[in-house]
Order: C-alpha cells, then structure tokens, then sequence
C-alpha cells in the first residue's frame, strides 16, 4: 500500500469513527419517536463518499445508505435531485414514515422501480448535493468529503471508467455552480480530506 493510500484510509478511518460519534450524540439527544438519526456525507465526485459512508453504516450496525446516484435525473441532475432527495427520503423520514424513492436507470435513461428504506435508528445519505439546499436542515450530522482535483478525476475514473469520463468536466461544473453558493463545505460538522491533501477536520 502507497503512502497516499495509508493516509487516505486513516482520513477515511477517522472521518468515520467522529461522523458515528456525533450520530450516537444526537441519537441520545433525539426525543422518542420513529424518525432515524439522518447522516448526510457530500462532496464532489470522487472524493471518497461511498467509502467512508460504507464505514459509518458499519459503525452503526449497519444502518441504510441512500446513494444520490440513484436519484439524479441525469448528467445534468445533481440540483434538480435536491427536491427529489427531500420529497422521496428526507420529509417522510423526519415525519415517521418509511421513505420510497425511484431508482434512476443510467442505462436507460429514466427512472425505474420504487424502492422502500428499510427502517433502523440512523439513515444515510450519501452523494454530491445530498447536503444542499432545502436539504440541510433535515441532517443531524452533515459531512463532506474531498481531495485534490486530480485524485478525485483519477478516482472517478478508475471506478467508472469510460461511463463517466465524457461527462466528467460537465459534472464537475454543476458541482461548482451548487456547492459554491450553498458553501456546502463551510456547513459541514465534519470535513474529511482524503489522499495526501490532509486529514479530517
């Protein structure tokens, strides 16, 4: 393992660890009811997102991950998912009920099936504009994960290979044009830089 490696898996390992802690704080503060504890981690793509929600989801015996990627309309979806994360997952969970969204079909170009989020104490959310907007006040614990531009690209790709490679500069520019404004990062209780740009803050 490279040293890039070694300092992207301790930025991950205690991300995770102080992302569990704040949700387990929260969840004793939280009054009785049936609305989980909501876990948002955001960034731009490639930044380490998927991995470190895997290690909270673990940390948290196992809660449920919803994946942004499954609700972007498209290439030219990330803000236009912000009303769909609320209205399909984030209202209904802070209201008691189970949250059913429609899995978007990259393949296909449009939505497919519904799918229900099975219930449990904590819910996660994890994608690029998971945290924005109409978004944010619904999340106990918000999170944002980044890395060097060139990691994320290098990253990015080599998850996703020529899928996403064409779209890259155009997703990248709707991620600028959302996170800018919102200061997506400047309202994060926890920052997680990934690779060797530095640890979480």
């Amino acid at each position: 393992m490279t040293t890039d490696d070694d300092q992207t898996s301790r930025a991950q390992a205690e991300g995770a660890a102080r992302t569990a802690a704040l949700a387990r704080a929260a969840h004793r503060r939280r009054r009785r009811g049936r609305r989980p504890i909501l876990v948002g981690i955001d960034g731009p793509a490639g930044g380490g997102k998927s991995t470190l929600a895997d290690r909270v989801a673990a940390a948290l015996g196992d809660a449920p991950i919803v994946r942004m990627d499954d609700l972007y309309p498209g290439w030219d979806g990330l803000a236009a998912s912000v009303p769909l994360l609320v209205r399909w997952v984030l209202s209904p969970a802070e209201h008691g009920r189970i949250p059913r969204y429609r899995r978007y079909d990259w393949y296909r170009g449009g939505y497919a099936e519904w799918r229900a989020v099975r219930r449990h104490r904590y819910l996660i959310v994890e994608g690029a504009g998971s945290t924005c907007g109409i978004a944010r006040g619904y999340f106990a614990v918000r999170v944002f994960v980044d890395a060097s531009p060139d990691e994320r690209m290098r990253r990015a790709l080599r998850r996703d290979g020529d899928i996403f490679r064409p779209h890259w500069d155009r997703w990248a520019r709707q991620e600028v044009a959302l996170f800018g404004p919102d200061r997506t990062r400047r309202a994060a209780h926890v920052v997680v830089m990934t690779g060797s740009t530095g640890p979480c803050t």
